[in-house]
């Protein structure tokens, strides 16, 4: 048997709903005479009569009531699918899956994405907060939020955030019974609060620079987390030095409730970037800063 051309199909489906051809036609918005001609053309495809016409009325035949019992639900599932995946003129339709470490999402998604829900109303976002490396093409998703120095080279990236340093901090209590450490090696004398990479399991040395000379101080104490939140608020107990995205605690330093310590060896990183595959689009790659750089930064 022939496989009957969508078109003629729903014409058909249609005239047998409204058993009229002009409310047919209506529905289609097309003439009555096409929608008749798209009618006959598919009974002689299928050599069968599907619809008993007169000048008063239009009634099923048994072959046309069979068709319409088969076809006519799975047109509907069909149409209605169409529907919903289609766009209209400067509608964007689909869905977005994003990786984004948690130090950023106060930063760079919960400001935007209500708005940009708003905008897109049809585009879908899924936003993963995790703090280990992703390989986003293997893992499924469309794009990644990270810093810099861990973005693969053949990857997009453009800019969300300006440049910002990452600061060690304690609180006053903490700095008047342990002291003040003034030189990056000083840091092996305190209570420092670790943190361990949940890709490689590693503690972190703590990354230091002045100038072009680095330090990578391999810090211990006695709380080891992989929770950037839960770092900065045992700091703000008093529990130890921890070393710490600068905008996530720049309220508690301007209360005084932290303080930075070593400021001159504060290291500065470029800022966050969103980063795709190159066959995603065609934005324009970040500039000669964004050279990658293998820290223990990478996992924020």
């Amino acid at each position: 048997m022939n496989t009957a051309p969508f078109p003629q199909l729903q014409a058909f489906l249609a005239v047998a709903r409204h058993r009229s051809f002009s409310g047919a036609a209506r529905e289609l918005g097309v003439s009555r005479s096409a929608v008749s001609q798209a009618v006959r053309q598919f009974e002689e495809q299928l050599r069968v009569v599907l619809l008993v016409r007169t000048t008063r009325s239009v009634a099923l035949t048994d072959a046309g009531r069979r068709l319409v019992e088969g076809a006519g639900p799975a047109l509907g599932q069909v149409l209605a699918a169409l529907t919903e995946v289609s766009a209209q003129p400067g509608e964007t339709v689909g869905r977005v899956r994003l990786s984004v470490p948690h130090a950023a999402v106060p930063f760079v998604i919960a400001p935007v994405l209500a708005t940009f829900r708003a905008r897109h109303p049809r585009i879908e976002v899924e936003v993963t907060v995790e703090d280990r490396l992703v390989d986003i093409v293997a893992e499924g998703y469309d794009a990644g939020v990270r810093l810099t120095e861990i973005i693969e080279r053949d990857m997009v990236q453009v800019r969300l955030t300006e440049a910002f340093r990452f600061v060690v901090v304690g609180t006053p209590s903490y700095l008047a019974r342990h002291g003040t450490p003034e030189r990056p090696e000083d840091l092996l004398r305190h209570e420092c609060i670790t943190f361990r990479s949940q890709t490689t399991g590693a503690l972190y040395a703590w990354e230091l620079e002045r100038g072009r000379r680095t330090w990578r101080v391999p810090v211990r104490g006695g709380v080891v987390t992989s929770d950037a939140d839960l770092n900065v608020s045992l700091a703000e107990q008093g529990v130890g030095l921890a070393y710490a995205f600068e905008p996530r605690v720049m309220e508690q330093l301007r209360t005084g409730q932290l303080k930075r310590v070593l400021e001159p060896y504060a290291p500065t990183v470029p800022g966050y970037f969103i980063y795709f595959p190159a066959a995603h689009g065609t934005l324009r790659r970040c500039g000669s800063s964004c050279r990658p750089r293998r820290s223990w930064r990478c996992a924020r």
